[in-house]
């Protein structure tokens, strides 16, 4: 008899994705986007396969579903979560961004935030909040986009399991291929929760990094110009 083939309708949907991405040698880490290899109407199979194993963590858990009220619904409200909601980046297509030529040839600093994002862990799966500030130093030839497409951008890379060192790196990198500017600067703070939660649980550590590209690396009084800013930004 021969075996199942691995892409067949009756396993799970997790496993037909998964077995997508390695034929195609296409990594799949928590912070990667995968809807380029999810059908029509998986999403709605996935979410299902993870409310049904959701469950059975809870009840590893020792928690009493079927009596206490409180979380009957915990496992289907979880799985909508994440894969909707706070993972949502790695199951969705980027959004649509129009771009517009620079016209008017502009070429003064630019700088949009602070964005306030949500992510989560990729350690721990606790939340993380976001405060990200950009820097665009455009030239005649760079893609001009609007203020709210920074924001979706923007929220699209960090709905996904992340470290943050990582996802400041692939925000500059999705940013510089769409604005093709002279200078990016992505400037990201983040309040991690597994500081507060668990582990060492101090309220008060916040994590800053940054990426300088182009204009921003090589010019100090951009640079500086730029730093100067974000506090008034963020008041």
């Amino acid at each position: 008899m021969n075996a199942p083939a691995p892409d067949a309708p009756h396993l799970p949907v997790s496993e037909r994705i998964r077995y997508r991405l390695v034929s195609a040698g296409c990594r799949h880490h928590a912070n990667d986007n995968i809807a380029g290899y999810i059908e029509p109407g998986e999403l709605d199979a996935l979410q299902a396969e993870v409310q049904a194993k959701m469950q059975e963590v809870l009840k590893s858990l020792v928690i009493d579903t079927d009596s206490d009220h409180n979380t009957q619904d915990t496992a289907k409200r979880v799985a909508k979560m994440f894969v909707r909601e706070v993972f949502a980046g790695r199951y969705v297509q980027p959004p649509t961004v129009t771009e517009f030529p620079n016209v008017s040839r502009l070429n003064e600093l630019m700088i949009v935030g602070p964005i306030t994002v949500r992510s989560a862990c990729s350690h721990h799966l606790c939340p993380v909040i976001d405060k990200v500030w950009i820097g665009i130093m455009p030239n005649e030839h760079s893609n001009l986009i609007g203020l709210s497409k920074y924001v979706r951008l923007t929220d699209w890379i960090m709905n996904r399991p992340q470290i943050q060192e990582e996802a400041v790196i692939m925000l500059a990198n999705e940013l510089e291929t769409r604005v093709k500017p002279d200078g990016l600067a992505v400037v990201m703070e983040a309040d991690h929760f597994c500081m507060h939660w668990r582990g060492v649980k101090d309220t008060g550590a916040a994590m800053t990094n940054s990426v300088m590209r182009g204009a921003f690396l090589t010019d100090p009084n951009l640079r500086r110009e730029f730093l100067s800013l974000m506090p008034r930004k963020n008041a």
